[in-house]
């Protein structure tokens, strides 16, 4: 059975957040007073899950590097790492040191429940890693490429683990060629329990109906979002049924890949498409 392999330090998973920080990623999403720039939205989901990620790997002697993490920026005709503070310029990092070394810490507003049925304020520590950067065009060609280096690397270095999974999130076609090839190489490279996993997610502001999970084209509007589809891989069985538990209707031929994407559903494609098998 693939994707079946245990994580554990001697053996970690890992993680590549491909984010795209073009120009148009300044743009809305979401309605009324939950309006944000969808740059916002997508770094917020992706500091939330480093916490969690952090949170969920953490033993009383700190953090456990069961996941090594990269979270890679491309716009401007750059691509490269998306961490700052201490972490700039790296790319993929032992969880510990991502939970130890955030850039900064921001004062946020939290509703939680008040013990009689209500809801109350209050303000928590939020951990930041990335800012939200929007700039020139897409090259999702080149971002896909850079991911190929790492993940050939880490294939190398641990072939009988849980092959790497690339989580791309862009609210735009590609400027820098079909990215098609890229993502067949990319999704090429295996380790012993199965070929690496590259999942898709479209941002979107506008008001259609998000296509979350589909296992065909057959509700996709057009080339562009079955192209992505295509990109994207087939989510492994634990995957699937995580999915089903949140009430999605998926199939065998389920793909990771959620188009014209709200808020709600970036954060529960970030949750399943980082669902891993048990840690050890």
């Amino acid at each position: 059975m693939p994707y079946t392999a245990e994580i554990s330090r001697t053996n970690p998973g890992c993680f590549i957040f491909l984010v795209d920080q073009s120009a148009s990623m300044s743009d809305p999403i979401g309605s009324g007073e939950a309006v944000q720039q969808r740059a916002q939205v997508v770094s917020d989901a992706i500091n939330r899950l480093l916490t969690e990620l952090s949170v969920k790997c953490a033993k009383e002697e700190g953090v456990r590097d069961y996941f090594h993490v990269a979270v890679i920026g491309y716009g401007h005709n750059q691509v490269g790492s998306a961490f700052t503070g201490a972490l700039a310029g790296r790319d993929l990092v032992p969880l510990s040191e991502i939970a130890n070394n955030p850039a900064r810490l921001e004062s946020r507003t939290k509703k939680v429940p008040d013990g009689a049925g209500g809801l109350v304020e209050t303000t928590v520590q939020f951990p930041v890693w990335m800012d939200p950067v929007t700039n020139g065009g897409t090259p999702m060609t080149r971002a896909l490429g850079y991911a190929d280096s790492l993940v050939a690397r880490w294939v190398d270095e641990h072939p009988g683990g849980f092959p790497p999974i690339v989580l791309n999130l862009t609210d735009g076609e590609s400027t820098d060629g079909d990215p098609t090839s890229a993502a067949i190489g990319l999704a090429s490279h295996a380790t012993a329990d199965g070929s690496v996993l590259l999942f898709n997610l479209h941002v979107s502001g506008t008001s259609g109906t998000p296509v979350t999970f589909p296992d065909s084209e057959a509700e996709l509007p057009d080339a562009y979002s079955r192209l992505l589809f295509h990109m994207s891989s087939v989510l492994p069985s634990h995957m699937r049924s995580y999915a089903a538990s949140q009430g999605h209707r998926v199939s065998e031929a389920t793909r990771g890949f959620v188009y014209n994407a709200d808020i709600t559903s970036i954060v529960e494609f970030l949750d399943i498409g980082t669902r891993a098998t048990e840690l050890r």
